[in-house]
Order: structure tokens, then sequence, then C-alpha cells
């Protein structure tokens, strides 16, 4: 062992056990599940078509239960930042 050699990097051949030969791509390739049923993965589009295929995703998306957690998660956050803020709700109710 010498002291100013570098020591030589080891090499395999490393093969997955759980790769199927017959093809579906490549088993290093890292892919989303659900990807290829998405408009929204993938392209590099302008940020009118992100929004526009965002919206349609969630327009024709099966599971509506997602949704209303959406909404509701946004509705929370939003009177939270309201209560921060310190903001007068009273603006919209009428004293008569």
């Amino acid at each position: 062992m010498g002291i100013f050699k570098l020591r030589k990097n080891k090499k395999f051949s490393y093969t997955p056990r759980h790769f199927d030969d017959k093809g579906e791509g490549s088993p290093f390739q890292i892919k989303h599940k659900f990807d290829e049923y998405r408009k929204t993965v993938g392209s590099n589009a302008g940020l009118k078509t992100k929004i526009n295929n965002a919206l349609d995703d969630l327009r024709n998306n099966p599971d509506k239960t997602a949704t209303k957690r959406i909404i509701i998660i946004i509705c929370v956050l939003l009177l939270l930042f309201l209560f921060i803020i310190d903001f007068d709700l009273s603006i919209f109710f009428s004293k008569k």
C-alpha cells in the first residue's frame, strides 16, 4: 500500500432482481404511479396552459371527497389568515 497511490473504485455489473426482461421501460427510471393518467405531468408549457390543465384535472377528478377536502382546507386557512391580520368581518353584515 503506497502513500501516494489512490484507490480505484470497484465496478459491479448490477442487474435489478425484479426487473422484467420483456420491457416496460428502464428499472432505473423514476416514474410516479399515476403519471400516465395526468395531463399536468411532463410538458413544460406556459403558465396559462399549466393552470388550465390543473383545473381540468380537478374538474375530471372522480374522487369528489378530495376536492371537498381541498376546499375546506383553503377556507380554514383563509379564515386563519384573516384572524391573524385582525380583519373585521362585521363590514359584510348590516346593522339595522
